[in-house]
């Protein structure tokens, strides 16, 4: 047992250090985005239940298509049908349309006869996830702006206005305060060696990223580090098990094995302490665990909530409703987090750009207030 949990994480490690030649790779072939692999699971399952053939119905969403690479794609794809491939065959062939866990569900719909009901999960389920994605990344636009106004402000203040009145304090040869000198050191920095310093922020993060790219350590540590932060780490924690259970409860739901569906689920999972953690729960599952045990050892990762109510739904038979029900709680608090979260952060942010900018007028208005108080009129 032991080997094949090995056998596991060597496929996964292996996957992700060959991302990076993979996406290169991927920008040379057609690829579906989110919202097209929506538009995709909708319309065929629209034009499936209306009787239409799946060749046909493939040709009409290729008609409907702009982009010269997508109709080549969805014509490749009616071609594969046409030879007598499975649908679910023809889009594994082709990684860049969708992943793992789409192609099983579809791949069940078609051998048990449910193909348009499984399209139809499949469609509302890729909408959640994108609207799950889109108000996390929407909750970080606010403070993000904030930060980079803050920065703008204070480099245009210490770069561009503060050295036109600089030669003024210089020339007086009068003591100034620990603060303008302090803003004196910092816009002389800044003219001197601000673009270095910018480039060499530039290289730190495209070294950062090329490590955690090659190093499964450093994206262990990575991730590990963006579940551990407060506030940002209970988001990510919370997006990552809406994610997990709302995906394993509806493979479960299509009739796929719970160990096929574990599986699948860590692939499609992008964090790696999750991703490793159900690799583990798989194998135990081959051992003869339950899911619940599994999650147990995990509880840094998996509330104890969430591991009863896995454990519940094992001992009732009713699994595949338990973890839908879960996933609804965990995305309703995903969404709660995300809405509070600008409320959250504005008052601190605020107060940092306030005391920035206040700091920097204190500097230069205060040897200014000083010089006038020494000055008398002759």
């Amino acid at each position: 047992m032991n080997n094949t949990r090995t056998q596991m994480l060597v496929r996964h490690y292996r996957a992700l250090n060959v991302r990076g030649r993979e996406l290169w790779e991927g920008l040379q072939k057609p690829r579906l985005t989110l919202k097209d692999q929506i538009f995709f699971a909708k319309r065929l399952s629209f034009f499936v239940r209306a009787g239409v053939p799946l060749i046909e119905a493939i040709d009409i969403i290729r008609m409907q298509t702009r982009s010269k690479g997508k109709k080549e794609l969805f014509k490749i794809i009616q071609n594969d049908i046409a030879e007598g491939q499975y649908l679910a065959t023809s889009l594994e062939r082709r990684g860049t349309v969708f992943n793992d866990f789409a192609i099983n569900i579809i791949r069940v719909g078609e051998s048990s006869g449910i193909l348009t009901q499984n399209l139809e999960y499949l469609a509302d389920e890729l909408t959640k996830r994108k609207d799950l994605r889109s108000k996390v990344v929407s909750a970080l636009v606010y403070p993000a702006f904030i930060t980079i106004a803050t920065f703008g402000i204070t480099i245009l203040l210490t770069v561009f206005i503060f050295p036109k009145i600089l030669p003024i304090f210089t020339s007086l040869h009068v003591p100034l305060p620990l603060t303008t000198r302090a803003l004196i050191a910092i816009s002389v920095y800044l003219k001197t060696w601000g673009l270095l310093t910018l480039f060499f922020c530039i290289v730190l993060l495209v070294v950062h990223l090329i490590l955690r790219r090659t190093y499964i350590s450093v994206r262990r540590a990575g991730d590990r580090a963006l579940i551990s932060v407060p506030l940002m780490g209970t988001i990510a924690r919370n997006y990552n098990l809406a994610n997990f259970t709302r995906t394993l409860g509806l493979m479960l739901r299509s009739g796929i094995p719970i160990t096929v569906a574990m599986t699948v689920t860590s692939e499609t999972t992008p964090n790696l302490p999750y991703r490793e953690a159900y690799v583990d729960i798989t194998d135990s599952l081959v051992r003869g665990e339950t899911v619940a045990q599994g999650l147990a050892r995990f509880p840094k990762l998996f509330p104890d909530v969430l591991t009863h109510m896995v454990s519940v739904g094992e001992t009732t038979g009713n699994l595949s409703e338990t973890l839908m029900y879960l996933a609804e709680l965990y995305e309703t608090e995903v969404n709660d987090l995300t809405k509070n979260l600008s409320s959250t952060i504005e008052p601190v942010l605020m107060l940092v750009m306030g005391l920035i900018v206040g700091l920097i007028a204190v500097s230069v208005i205060t040897p200014i207030y000083e010089i006038t108080q020494h000055l008398s009129p002759r």
